[in-house]
Order: C-alpha cells, then sequence, then structure tokens
C-alpha cells in the first residue's frame, strides 16, 4: 500500500511540471481594441485596411498570434450606442491584458482604470495628462503622440495659404472631445494667430452621421471661413470621402492630416503614417505581453510627415498648383 502511494506521488510530482508547462503555454494574451469610429470587424490580420493589417503582421511577426497565443477582443462603431465612457467602462471591467486605444477617449480611461496598460496614438499625450513626459511617461499609458506643436499646424496653414493665398478666415474642423481637451488652447488656435487668420470653430460629437458633417461644413461658411484645417481624428478619417465632397461642394479649400483623405478626393495633406505608428504600437504591445510596464515605455512623438495633394480637386475650385509645390509633394494624384 505505502508503494502505490509512493509511486502515486512520484508520477504526480513528475506530471505537475508537464501541467504547468501545458497550462502555460494554454494561457493566450488578451487584447481589447477599441477603435470607436470604425466597425470593429476591421480589425484583423485579413483587413481591407492597410494600418490593421499592419498592426497584426508586426504582432506575429514578434510572435504574438491571433488564435494561438493572443486572443482579441475589437469593439468598434457598433458597439459605441451608449457613449463612449459606457463601452470604456465594459472593456475595463473585461480586463484585458492590454488595452489599444486607436481615438479619442484616453482621458476616460484614465479615469477608469490605473493599472490595465494602455497603448494609444493621441495628440499630445503631455498636455493630455496621461503622461509626465515623453521619454518617462508614468501611469499605465504608452504609445505614440502626433502632435509636433506650433510648427506642424504653422506648416499645415502655410501649405494651404500657399495653393489658396486668398485665405482670409480659417475654419477647424473637430470634434467636441478634442475641442475640450486639446484644440482650446492648443497649439492650432495659435498657429493661425501668428498667421494672421482668425478662426471658426465646429465640432462634432463621435458617431456624428452625414447631416451632422454637413451642418458642420455650412456653420463654418456662415462664419466666413474660406478656408478649412480638417483636425485629426478617427472620425475624420473614417468619413474622409463625405468630408471631402461636403467641402468641395462647398469650394472651400482645405488641408487634413491624412495621405487617404486626399486619396478620398480632399486637396491636400499633411500627415504622418498610419502603418508605420501601428507597428510601433504592436511593438508596446509585445514589450508589455512580455513583462515591460506601459509606463517605462517611451512615447513615440512623430517627427515625419508627407505633403499630398489632389490635383483633380483643385482642378474643381478652380485653384492652380505650382510646379514647384507639385515637386515638394511625397504624393501627388492626377
Amino acid at each position: 500500500m505505502r508503494r502505490r502511494a509512493f509511486l502515486g506521488a512520484v508520477c504526480g510530482a513528475v506530471a505537475l511540471p508537464r501541467l504547468a508547462a501545458a497550462a502555460e503555454s494554454a494561457k493566450k494574451n488578451r487584447l481589447a481594441i477599441f477603435v470607436p469610429s470604425e466597425p470593429s470587424a476591421d480589425w484583423h490580420e485579413l483587413s481591407g485596411k492597410k494600418y490593421p493589417r499592419a498592426l497584426f503582421a508586426e504582432l506575429r511577426r514578434l510572435g504574438q498570434i491571433e488564435g494561438q497565443n493572443l486572443k482579441v477582443e475589437s469593439y468598434g462603431r457598433e458597439q459605441n450606442t451608449s457613449g463612449l465612457e459606457a463601452l470604456a467602462t465594459e472593456i475595463v471591467s473585461s480586463n484585458p491584458d492590454v488595452i489599444l486605444l486607436g481615438g479619442p477617449g484616453a482621458l476616460i480611461f484614465k479615469k477608469l482604470t490605473w493599472r490595465i496598460p494602455i497603448v494609444t496614438i493621441t495628440a499630445d499625450p503631455v498636455r493630455l495628462r496621461i503622461a509626465e513626459s515623453l521619454a518617462r511617461p508614468g501611469g499605465n499609458f504608452t504609445g505614440a503622440g502626433i502632435d509636433a506643436g506650433p510648427s506642424i499646424h504653422g506648416k499645415r496653414i502655410a501649405l494651404l495659404r500657399e495653393i489658396f493665398p486668398s485665405i482670409s478666415k480659417l475654419g477647424l474642423l473637430a470634434l467636441h472631445i478634442q475641442y475640450s481637451g486639446l484644440v482650446k488652447g492648443s497649439p492650432i488656435p495659435a498657429a493661425a494667430q501668428e498667421a494672421g487668420l482668425p478662426i471658426a470653430v465646429s465640432l462634432l460629437d463621435v458617431g456624428a452621421q452625414e447631416n451632422d458633417w454637413r451642418a458642420a461644413v455650412e456653420s463654418l461658411s456662415g462664419e466666413g471661413a474660406n478656408a478649412v484645417m480638417v483636425v485629426d481624428s478617427p472620425e475624420t478619417f473614417q468619413n474622409s470621402a463625405l468630408i471631402a465632397k461636403l467641402l468641395t461642394d462647398a469650394r472651400l479649400p482645405a488641408i487634413f492630416a491624412f495621405t487617404e483623405s486626399v486619396e478620398a478626393g480632399g486637396l491636400m495633406a499633411y500627415s504622418f503614417d498610419l502603418v508605420e505608428l501601428y507597428k510601433r504600437a504592436a511593438n508596446n504591445i509585445d514589450a508589455i505581453f512580455r513583462g515591460a510596464k506601459a509606463g517605462d515605455i517611451p512615447f513615440y512623438q512623430v517627427t515625419k510627415f508627407d505633403l499630398s495633394i489632389n490635383l483633380k480637386t483643385a482642378r474643381q475650385l478652380g485653384l492652380s498648383v505650382s510646379p514647384a509645390l507639385s515637386a515638394s509633394a511625397d504624393k501627388v494624384i492626377e
């Protein structure tokens, strides 16, 4: 009897490490992706959009493979029916290992959790107070900052003025959540003032519909704006084609923050590379899965911007693009 008990104990001792190893290998890292302006179905490895594909391809390269050691829970436009805070609360309650935030809402998540690591692409993490500094964020946020300060907005205004010298009042098309968090008191109005331009501001909510965008453009025209800066956000990105058409129909020259907006019919953009940013986000996510603390991972500050111009839209607006400006563009759409 004692011999059988001894053998059972030995077999159990041998089996335990194997069971532990199997449990460890079966464990999946849980990533919650929150992009409230886009369909959640877009966020997978075979997406029709290049930046989700870039994210998942980079995660795979790093060994984080959905369906194997990675479980992805995507939250998008169709879940965002009760407001950002309600959906953010649901995501935090699900207790993922990492949250990827692609859009507004960082301050909401900051209020809801200090524990779950969050990787975000945002305007200015320091001004937004989700990071103590770019080099050492502290807290539970890391990612990329896309607002390079007054110079980038001044550059966009200068480019818009080069193609449309008659600009006399600049319209800003932005989200309410941006205006309360960043645009108000941010470098954008300061850059306009430096350029000697008064501004008109038209604000929308996350989830705005076509009629809302139309009313916003009409409001800018009604306030006397004769050119527009479309402030970068997932909402303006997702609605690029609609916004471009509304602005062109209103005969308002506009500069965007995304090359894709110009491909969709916008006049011009001075833009950062979303594919690069989501690859960097994948590296942040992988580092956190491997034990790094979000607050120890520096925020990447975008420094490279590309100029793109849509000559067809310029012709529709009756604008001529100088050979020098065309030659300086990284992308020209005929």
